[in-house]
């Protein structure tokens, strides 16, 4: 498919690379949550946290950057759409971002003291930092999906509609478990290749188990819901790819099994929902063969199916409204300028391919199990 760096070509790649970014989040970050998740479950002593806790010790600020990353790219490129859900999802993002803060707090201060009620007291507060945001990003998306409570006036100022518990109903809260699952599976995977084999890799391969399993019947009912739910939205009218940028232009209707329309358009996206359940199902089958790169490699490309077919499925939309569908944000009416978004491509085109080499070089260097010697050995582990 031939993408020109005209105004509608130049939006279609800033959906893209959105996606990326938000991808290599889920793929990075995703395991320091999963592992935060996981930590309770799969730690019974202070060195077997010390253990699980090391796995993501030196990598995870640098897999923040992808976080920081893709809410600049939100704003910088998709002004509309950075507005509308920092109105909509504010107290969620409060919340997430004051889980967030848990974890760079909890991995540098729970081994200043060996107090063990101190140490346990921040072992829950990492728990709470890698589930609460795992979970608020599943029900976020879930909203997106059935669309939010919002409007735009005439002088496309937004006015959001909704209330924060309006956010959580049964398929948002579906989404925000199979996310959390999603993040379990990928944390799991990611111990059972950094650990030492022992009780902390036998009991994350356990729960790995069960959340590669969960994880694939979420997806599944998701995608039932999807396809025969209340779920989905069509534009009606004309449609500008290349004009300035004004929701209050757009003919749209609510239109159940829309999410799953484009799938039938243009079969090739299908790799997206097979890819999000061969993923966890490859996974599966890896902890039961004890095969650990074949359990990792499937978690990691079971985030990226999953994490695709969401983009996919919605394609033009980016933030429907279930309120007032004419102010729904779409790809072509929510950007940036022309020039706003050919210069950032320029920057990105530079500056993307250091980061991710950079990335790599620092998981070569650190690369390695983390063992219970090590523990007692090493003084700059947490």
């Amino acid at each position: 498919m031939h993408i020109a760096l005209d105004y509608a070509g130049l939006r279609v790649i800033w959906w893209a690379l959105m996606g990326v970014l938000l991808i290599g989040f889920a793929l990075t970050d995703g395991w320091d949550l999963g592992i935060g998740t996981l930590l309770p479950f799969v730690a019974r002593t202070d060195t077997e946290r010390r253990m699980a806790i090391n796995c993501a010790g030196p990598t995870w600020e640098g897999n923040q950057v992808w976080f920081v990353l893709g809410g600049g790219a939100i704003f910088a490129a998709w002004p509309l759409v950075y507005a509308v859900s920092f109105s909509g999802f504010y107290l969620a993002m409060f919340l997430v971002l004051a889980a967030l803060i848990l974890r760079p707090v909890g991995f540098k201060y729970r081994s200043k003291r060996p107090d063990p009620v101190w140490r346990s007291a921040w072992d829950w507060a990492l728990f709470v930092g890698g589930v609460v945001p795992s979970l608020v990003f599943g029900v976020a998306v879930g909203n997106v999906l059935q669309g939010l409570p919002f409007h735009f006036d005439s002088d496309l100022r937004v006015l959001y509609d909704g209330s924060f518990l309006g956010l959580f109903t049964p398929f948002t809260l579906l989404c925000g478990v199979l996310s959390v699952s999603m993040m379990a599976l990928h944390g799991s995977a990611y111990l059972t290749v950094k650990l030492e084999h022992g009780p902390v890799h036998d009991r994350a391969r356990t729960i790995g188990t069960g959340a590669a399993a969960l994880c694939m019947l979420l997806f599944v009912i998701g995608g039932m819901v999807a396809l025969w739910g209340p779920l989905g939205y069509d534009i009606t009218g004309p449609v500008v790819t290349d004009g300035a940028s004004n929701p209050l232009r757009l003919t749209a209707i609510p239109s159940s099994g829309a999410w799953t329309r484009n799938f039938i358009m243009h079969p090739w996206m299908y790799a997206a929902p097979v890819l999000g359940v061969g993923g966890a199902a490859s996974a599966l089958v890896g902890m039961w063969l004890r095969q650990e790169i074949m359990t990792l490699a499937g978690s990691s490309a079971a985030t990226v199916g999953i994490v695709s077919t969401v983009g996919l499925s919605m394609f033009p939309f980016i933030l429907p409204s279930s309120t007032d569908i004419h102010s729904s944000l779409t790809v072509w009416n929510a950007s940036s300028s022309r020039s706003t978004l050919l210069t950032m491509l320029v920057a990105t085109l530079v500056f993307l391919p250091i980061i991710l080499l950079y990335t790599s070089w620092v998981y070569r260097v650190l690369w390695g199990r983390v063992t219970v010697a090590s523990m007692a050995s090493n003084p700059d582990l947490y």
